[in-house]
């Protein structure tokens, strides 16, 4: 990619930021060869509890891991039923297979493309034992909502991979479920340099039997009181995230400035249908998707423009191969069908500039034409 081009993510000039603290951080985990456990994990778990206000983070590999050790710290398995949204990354309803449950899957309102409400009422079973809320593209699902439809017994889960630092009627992620997964992949909003994810919780018994089956299944070396596997951050990333941490709320703020120039800059443009925060939301901008139609011809267009727009995401879960089996087919989830061929994910990211995406928004108008 040349400098005139314009990346869908600029992660050098985030490390441009940290690159000092960071390495000052490796040399020291260097030092002590503290790479597994070391003091800088257990940092950063109390610092990110703080910041998300909860009472407990437990660190893991990734965030796939992070909702499948939910899952099973809550005895959630073989038998059970789990209902998250059709219009997710694939990594929330893997997560759900993994830990031996059933997927079930619901639409999303047509607006936001968050979990419907009403229609994870119509899907509570016997059966059902959780209900995971994904946060998309950087703002809260309707927990409030869900918790008036879920019935008592029903573990409400938050998938927050995609809304460090954002707010819902004032709640921070995690706040009023049992627990909140969330990622630390390179591109979120508070990324590593490499895979990593956490838990955060309330419950301090919940916390412990996480870890238990984050490291094998116990919390004493040699001794086994569950099958579990390993998943554990390590002493590296947590240095990382402890440096991008501190810089993460003004971010943030950078990127909800970048969502507002967009919000202008397409004002006029009747083929482009812009996102919304939906009330109460204090959005974090993780993605900007727009709606458009023939949305792959435009797509193309812009990257051989030097854009780097994406989509997120292509295929609703029903509908890849991989959870085929579920037998639900095309039709069975209107909302999300109808919003993933026109999804188009715009460059967006903290150090974005005015000019930058004068130049997005000129190139993606060009292609509609």
């Amino acid at each position: 990619m040349t400098e005139s081009n314009i990346p869908l993510v600029d992660l050098r000039a985030q490390h441009a930021e940290v690159a000092a603290e960071v390495a000052a951080g490796f040399a020291a985990v260097l030092d002590t060869t503290a790479f597994i456990g070391g003091a800088d994990v257990a940092a950063f778990e109390s610092e990110f509890a703080a910041y998300c206000e909860a009472e407990h983070c437990v660190g893991v590999a990734n965030g796939t891991d992070a909702i499948e050790l939910a899952l099973r710290g809550l005895g959630i398995g073989r038998g059970d039923e789990v209902v998250l949204p059709a219009n997710t990354f694939i990594a929330t309803a893997e997560a759900v297979d993994r830990a031996g449950a059933d997927v079930v899957l619901v639409d999303c309102d047509a607006r936001h493309l968050l979990i419907d409400p009403d229609r994870v009422a119509e899907r509570i079973t016997p059966r059902t034992k959780a209900v995971i809320g994904v946060d998309l593209y950087g703002q809260i699902a309707p927990f409030e909502r869900l918790a008036q439809v879920v019935p008592e017994g029903v573990a409400v889960l938050e998938d927050a991979a995609q809304s460090q630092g954002a707010r819902r009627h004032g709640r921070p992620i995690g706040d009023g479920v049992v627990a909140a997964p969330t990622s630390f992949y390179p591109g979120k909003n508070l990324g590593a340099y490499g895979d990593g994810g956490a838990v955060l919780v309330h419950d301090e018994a919940f916390d412990q039997r996480i870890r238990a089956f984050g490291a094998h299944g116990g919390l004493r070396r040699y001794e086994h009181d569950h099958i579990g596997f390993n998943s554990r951050l390590d002493t590296l990333q947590a240095v990382v995230l402890r440096a991008k941490l501190r810089r993460l709320e003004g971010w943030n703020e950078r990127r909800r400035a970048a969502a507002v120039r967009y919000g202008e800059l397409l004002a006029d443009v009747e083929q482009v249908v812009a996102p919304a925060s939906a009330e109460g939301n204090v959005h974090v901008w993780h993605l900007y998707v727009v709606r458009v139609a023939d949305r792959d011809r435009v797509l193309a267009e812009m990257n051989a423009n030097g854009i780097g727009a994406g989509i997120h995401y292509p295929t609703p879960v029903h509908l890849t191969t991989a959870f085929a089996g579920l037998g639900y087919g095309p039709g069975s989830f209107p909302v999300a069908e109808a919003a993933a061929p026109e999804l188009l994910t715009l460059p967006l990211y903290p150090h974005i500039t005015p000019d930058q995406q004068e130049r997005v928004v000129e190139t993606m108008v060009k292609a509609l034409r």
